[in-house]
């Protein structure tokens, strides 16, 4: 007996967990438009893709055992089987770990401004993410300096300004909170950045804590990363490095901020959740698997991860 009708808040609220074929889950369930008793019997088989392996009393938030017999759902409010399970999960560093993005801006915008000029988000957006003298060459060409300032050259005065402002560096929201849950859960992780080594340990000499959870960490100077970012170098040799490695791309997701970042991940096959700065276009979103505001806003089951315990919050 059904009461009343199944809304897609009651679908959503199984909260994208990837679960393989033929596996049940405990879901929580809202009905809407309630026409008989709170407490009468409940089945789901009307809904398309589910069944349901029992049927409960209902008191207007409940839970329902819920059958998935063809198929994973795939956090997306579709059913589908190709998604393999995350066993790994690879970590960007600037403007996803560290907000440190604000001081590439100050910094390129101060000598910007002595040809007159400003700092766009297009090209910051394309710079995001690559390795230093790749972004450089970028920088001076598109903003018209290069007669002026040759790549090396701004590396070399972007480097003087930046040593101050580094060591300041804060975590994101969200980020203690994940790295020591997927830890503590036994989930390999591990750094993949763009960043050089003396940036490196400028930008994390206060969060040594935070970063010795990595499993390992590979750098945008790591002679095995021939090129940066878009390419997919730094996350193939980051899968390379776990123990037991290599791992298999598809078993590993990887968290980004940059447009460059996420093409990297979806280049070396794996998924990705991307966490843009709010300035972003959201054309840039595209290629994601999934957009969150925060890491806050993160869900570890809809990956098929350990999920947050009650008093981490889900």
């Amino acid at each position: 007996m059904i009461v009343g009708e199944m809304s897609i808040n009651a679908i959503m609220a199984i909260h994208g967990s990837t679960l393989a074929a033929g596996r049940s889950m405990r879901v929580a369930c809202r009905m809407v438009n309630q026409t008989q008793s709170d407490t009468t019997g409940v089945r789901c088989d009307s809904l398309s893709g589910l069944s349901c392996k029992h049927s409960i009393p209902m008191n207007k938030s409940s839970f329902l055992i819920l059958q998935f017999p063809v198929s994973a759902y795939s956090g997306k409010g579709d059913f589908s089987g190709g998604r393999k399970p995350i066993t790994h999960v690879l970590f960007d560093m600037d403007g996803l770990l560290l907000d440190t993005e604000k001081f590439y801006t100050q910094v390129q915008e101060t000598i910007l401004a002595r040809y007159n000029k400003t700092f766009d988000w297009p090209l910051k957006a394309k710079m995001m993410g690559m390795k230093a003298i790749e972004a450089a060459k970028l920088f001076v060409e598109e903003t018209g300096i290069s007669d002026s300032l040759s790549a090396d050259q701004f590396l070399a005065e972007r480097e003087e300004k930046l040593r101050s402002l580094f060591p300041t560096s804060e975590l994101l929201p969200g980020v203690s909170r994940l790295l020591k849950y997927l830890h503590a859960k036994g989930v390999p992780i591990a750094l993949a950045t763009g960043s050089h080594r003396r940036h490196f340990e400028f930008k994390t000499q206060r969060h040594g804590e935070m970063f010795s959870l990595m499993h390992h960490v590979v750098l945008g100077d790591d002679p095995d990363v021939k090129q940066g970012k878009p390419s997919p170098d730094v996350f193939l040799v980051a899968a390379k490095r776990f123990e037991g490695g290599p791992v298999d791309p598809s078993n590993i997701l990887v968290f980004e901020d940059a447009p460059s970042g996420v093409l990297a991940a979806k280049n070396a096959g794996m998924s990705v959740v991307m966490v843009p700065d709010p300035g972003l276009d959201k054309s840039f979103h595209g290629a994601a698997d999934q957009v969150l505001k925060s890491l806050l806003d993160f869900n570890p089951a809809e990956w098929g991860l350990p999920p947050f315990d009650e008093e981490n919050g889900s």
